[in-house]
C-alpha cells in the first residue's frame, strides 16, 4: 500500500544522529586524515548542529542534527538549507515547501512543519525568546480550539518578534540620533560629524534589514501559489484523505473484478494485464479530479486566512519602514541645513578677501607715491617741506576714493548685500 505523501518519516532523530555521529568518529579513527582544510570545509559542509525541537504540544528538547538527516526528515534541498546555515549571512527570506516552511528572519532561523518546529539552537536573545514563548503558548492553548493552524501560529509568533525587534532598535536609534543631529546643527565639530556619520551608517543598514523583510512579506501577499504551499496541515488531511479514498476505489473495484470473473468467462489476457492497468489509471484520474476539487474548495478560504496574517504584519513593519525614513529626511535636512551654513561662511569669507585685496590695492597705490617722493633727485619741490605734506593729503583722498568707488561697483554688482 503506497504511503501518505505528508507523512512524515517515522525515525527517531536523536537516534539517527547519534548513529551518524558514532559513524563518523570511527572513520575518523581508522581513516585516513585529511588535510587542515578538507577537515574544515567536510566539517562545514555535512557536520552536526544543534537544533531546537518543538512539537504541537509545547514540549521542548535539543539534538544533534547534521543536513542529511534534516533534508530526509523534512523533505528539504540542500540549497533551502544553506539559509540557516549560521556560516553564511543571508537576506530574510520566507519560503513554503512540500512539507515544511523555512524561515530565515534575522537570527530566527527554523523549519517550521505540520507538527513541529526544528529551531536553529543560539544563545541570542530572541531565539531564547522565540523558544520560550513558542512553547508558553501551545502549552497554554492546548485543549483549546485555535483559529489558526500550528505551522501559521509559528510563523507568526517568528514574525511579531522580528518586528518588534526591528521596532525596538528603530526607537533605540531616534533617542540617539535627533539630540546628536541638533548638537551639530548648532555647532559644526569634527566630533559631531563623526557621530552623525557612525549613526547614519547604523541606520543605511537597520533600513536594509526592515526593507528586506517588508518586501519578503509583500512578495508572499503577491503570489496565492506560495501562500497555498504553506499551508501545511491542510496539506497533510488531504493527502491522508486522498489516500483512503484510493484505498477504497482501489477495494470497490478489485471487487467488482471478482464477481464478474464468477458470473462470466474473461481472457488470461484481460484478467492478468488489463484490468491492473485499467484500476490504477481509474484510481489516478480518480484521484487528480478530487484532489483538484477540494484544492479550490479550499484555497479561497486558506489564502484569505494567510493573507489577512501576512498583512497584519506587513502594517507593522511598513510603520517601522516610515520611521526609518522618517529618519533619514531629517538627517538629509540637516545636512541640507549644515551646508547652507558652510556656504554662508564661504561667501563671507570670500567678500572678506574681496573687501582686503581692494584695501590692498588702494595701499599699494599709496605707497607707490611715498617711494616716489622718497627717492633721491634734484627737484624745486623739496625747497619747501610742506609741499610734501599737501601731496600726502591728496593722495590718501584720492586713495579713499578709489576705494569707496570699489565698494559702490561691488554692490552695484550685488557682490556684497544691500
Amino acid at each position: 500500500m503506497e504511503k501518505p505523501r505528508y507523512h512524515f518519516l517515522s525515525l527517531d532523530l536523536s537516534e539517527s544522529a547519534s548513529s551518524q555521529n558514532t559513524e563518523r568518529s570511527n572513520l575518523d579513527e581508522n581513516g585516513s586524515r585529511g588535510s587542515s582544510l578538507t577537515a574544515g570545509l567536510k566539517k562545514r559542509g555535512h557536520g552536526s548542529r544543534s537544533w531546537i525541537k518543538i512539537d504541537k504540544n509545547g514540549n521542548s528538547k535539543i539534538l544533534k542534527l547534521d543536513k542529511a538527516t534534516i533534508m530526509r526528515h523534512c523533505s528539504l534541498p540542500a540549497r533551502d538549507l544553506r539559509l540557516l546555515d549560521p556560516l553564511f549571512i543571508y537576506p530574510s527570506t520566507i519560503l513554503g515547501r512540500e512539507n515544511a516552511i523555512v524561515v530565515s528572519l534575522e537570527q530566527i532561523r527554523c523549519i517550521i512543519t505540520a507538527d513541529e518546529v526544528i529551531l536553529m539552537n543560539s544563545l541570542d536573545g530572541c531565539v531564547v525568546q522565540y523558544k520560550s514563548e513558542l512553547c508558553k503558548r501551545l502549552r497554554r492553548n492546548r485543549d483549546k480550539a485555535e483559529d489558526l493552524p500550528f505551522e501559521f501560529r509559528a510563523l507568526e509568533l517568528a514574525l511579531e518578534l522580528i518586528c518588534m525587534s526591528l521596532d525596538a532598535q528603530v526607537k533605540e536609534l531616534e533617542r540617539e540620533i535627533y539630540p546628536v543631529l541638533d548638537e551639530l546643527a548648532t555647532s559644526i565639530s569634527t566630533l559631531n560629524l563623526e557621530r552623525v556619520r557612525r549613526l547614519k551608517g547604523h541606520l543605511l543598514a537597520l533600513t536594509q534589514r526592515v526593507q528586506k523583510v517588508r518586501d519578503e512579506i509583500e512578495h508572499l501577499m503577491d503570489d496565492d501559489g506560495d501562500m497555498a504551499e504553506m499551508y501545511l496541515t491542510e496539506k497533510k488531511q488531504r493527502s491522508e484523505a486522498y489516500l483512503l479514498n484510493d484505498v477504497s476505489v482501489q477495494t470497490d473495484t478489485s471487487g467488482g473484478a471478482r464477481e464478474v470473473s464468477k458470473s462470466a468467462p474473461v481472457s488470461p489476457v484481460g484478467a492478468f494485464s488489463g484490468a491492473p492497468f485499467l484500476q490504477r489509471a481509474f484510481s489516478s484520474i480518480m484521484s487528480s479530479s478530487k484532489h483538484g476539487s477540494l484544492m479550490d474548495s479550499s484555497d479561497g478560504e486558506n489564502i484569505e486566512q494567510l493573507e489577512m496574517l501576512l498583512e497584519a504584519y506587513f502594517v507593522v513593519i511598513d510603520n517601522t519602514m516610515s520611521k526609518l525614513l522618517s529618519l533619514k529626511e531629517y538627517i538629509d535636512d540637516t545636512e541640507d541645513l549644515i551646508n547652507i551654513k558652510l556656504g554662508n561662511v564661504q561667501n563671507q569669507l570670500i567678500q572678506f578677501q574681496l573687501l582686503l585685496t581692494a584695501a590692498t590695492f588702494v595701499a599699494t597705490v599709496f605707497a607707490s607715491v611715498t617711494a616716489v617722493f622718497g627717492m633721491n633727485f634734484a627737484d624745486s619741490i623739496f625747497d619747501r617741506p610742506s609741499t610734501f605734506n599737501w601731496v600726502l593729503v591728496f593722495t590718501g583722498f584720492t586713495c579713499g576714493f578709489l576705494y569707496v568707488c570699489f565698494l559702490i561697483y561691488l554692490r552695484h554688482r550685488k557682490v556684497f548685500p544691500v
